[in-house]
């Protein structure tokens, strides 16, 4: 599958910030607390965190290296960063900086960062081994890089019960979840890393389970995701529709998560 323009994942993402942070998103937290987990950060570091969106990981990194680390995230959808800014003041996080930018335009010093992070970002480059290579460049000796990546069958049965009341009232905006993705396939993805100049990768499977209240929830879901471009392009009556279909969503759908590790 071809990524998406990156100013329509920006729009798409500023839409979607409204949810980004709902409790049935909860997993997002989650993920990013193993990100951050898995790079072993210890305090003293700096760390980049590529596509933070609102700080799933970026805020435990910054935990994690403190007093004397610093973490920066960056995001091209500027409510995203508006939201992490917002969380980190909270805790009163004093060594993190989020910044409005793309990874692919952003300067940096070769061998500047001990761990650069990305959550659920890496499918949006559109040329995704040269990305990875100025990561793994970016990063200094014994640096670490870990990523993550959806592996098959994310949000269901959910997913398929929500695409399948597209399909059914608005056809021109179905899109077929069966295609296969090239990065969820653990196999391709150290292929992909090893042909960017990165040492023996590792890619690890968890199979996450989110829990559900109630129809809600899955809503709450389709609006801080992707899928609210899909929404966002429906009349209010279609958008009723297809939410009513959805109404079956069981109490918890599959979050397979695929843990990309390197170290340098």
């Amino acid at each position: 599958m071809e990524p998406l323009p990156k100013s329509l994942i920006s729009a798409v993402y500023d839409a979607a910030s409204d949810h980004f942070d709902a409790p049935a998103l909860s997993y997002r937290g989650h993920v990013g607390g193993q990100i951050a987990a898995r790079a072993q950060l210890r305090p003293g570091e700096v760390v980049l965190d590529v596509c933070c969106g609102t700080g799933a990981s970026a805020i435990p990194a910054a935990r994690a290296v403190a007093p004397a680390g610093r973490v920066i995230g960056l995001d091209i959808a500027p409510a995203m960063i508006a939201l992490a800014r917002r969380r980190a003041a909270a805790e009163s996080l004093e060594n993190i900086e989020f910044r409005h930018a793309d990874f692919d335009q952003a300067y940096f010093r070769n061998g500047s960062f001990d761990a650069i992070l990305c959550g659920f970002g890496i499918s949006f480059f559109p040329d995704l081994g040269s990305t990875l290579y100025k990561m793994w460049r970016l990063l200094r000796g014994g640096g670490r890089l870990v990523a993550t990546s959806w592996a098959p069958g994310r949000y269901e049965p959910g997913n398929t019960i929500f695409w399948d009341a597209v399909r059914e009232i608005r056809p021109d905006l179905y899109k077929d979840q069966r295609v296969e993705e090239p990065l969820a396939d653990a196999g391709r993805l150290r292929t992909i890393l090893e042909n960017a100049g990165i040492s023996v990768p590792v890619v690890e499977f968890e199979d996450h389970w989110q829990p559900l209240a109630g129809p809600d929830d899955w809503w709450s879901i389709v609006l801080g995701s992707g899928r609210r471009a899909t929404v966002d392009a429906m009349t209010p009556e279609e958008r009723d529709r297809v939410r009513a279909a959805c109404a079956g969503v069981p109490a918890a759908i599959r979050i397979p998560v695929l843990y990309i590790m390197a170290a340098k």
